[in-house]
């Protein structure tokens, strides 16, 4: 196993006193190389558990063991050294470095952890998601769905253990949504990384061979159905 999620409870505070429950998942196991989809309506919760996983915001309890690893027992130095060298995330909001070229941002990716600096390779990305043409372009010289392609390419930069990605083609226009995908599965398949994607978009779910549903898999969306 890659991934192990074990009784995570997450719920925030409400302003007016008293708490709300988001988040009540009994377990989740992802194999090594395993792509996993988590489908569901944006408020279930997805994009909460994604970030407890990369260990960006801790659980009120349970066990969150990746590769071995218990985030949940590390400081959050050590959740950062973690991330840095196992995982890689796809952000909805990108979060590019604005002064930093294409090129910059996904190289910039291959310094947090403990992999080689390879602009051969981050060149090779920018190139597989059609951006060849724009690697010392900045983020501001480039379209919404650009800078998403620039983001997923910096995301498979470091070669993770397990690829995180939320909703990586929200922001895409279609001719390259299909794109992105076999992007995202094709380099997770030759390398042995794992995937965890979240969306709401059922047809683009049904390419992955595994499927999980967010309102089978947290037990907070069960007590509201019912």
């Amino acid at each position: 196993m890659i991934l192990q999620l074990d009784h995570i409870r997450k719920s925030y505070p409400l302003p007016g006193g008293g708490t709300v429950q988001i988040l009540d998942v009994p377990n989740l196991n992802v194999d090594v190389g395993e792509q996993v989809v988590l489908l569901g309506q944006s408020g279930g919760g997805k994009t909460t558990l994604l970030h407890i996983i990369a260990g960006i915001t801790t659980p009120d309890s349970g066990s969150v063991l990746l590769d071995g690893i218990e985030m949940t027992k590390l400081s959050e130095q050590g959740r950062d050294r973690v991330r840095a060298a196992k995982l890689g995330y796809v952000f909805q909001t990108f979060n590019l470095l604005p002064g930093f070229t294409a090129l910059e941002n996904v190289r910039l990716g291959m310094t947090f952890g403990s992999g080689k600096h390879d602009i051969s390779r981050a060149i090779r990305l920018l190139e597989r998601v059609g951006l060849g043409d724009r690697l010392h372009y900045k983020p501001s010289q480039l379209s919404v769905g650009q800078q998403q392609r620039i983001s997923v390419a910096r995301a498979l930069a470091n070669r993770p253990r397990l690829l995180l990605a939320d909703e990586p083609t929200a922001n895409v226009d279609a001719a390259n949504q299909q794109k992105i995908i076999e992007l995202i599965r094709q380099t997770c398949q030759e390398e042995q990384i794992a995937l965890i994607m979240v969306t709401h978009d059922l047809k683009l779910a049904q390419q992955f061979p595994r499927v999980e549903r967010l309102e089978q898999l947290n037990r907070v969306l069960q007590s509201v159905a019912s």
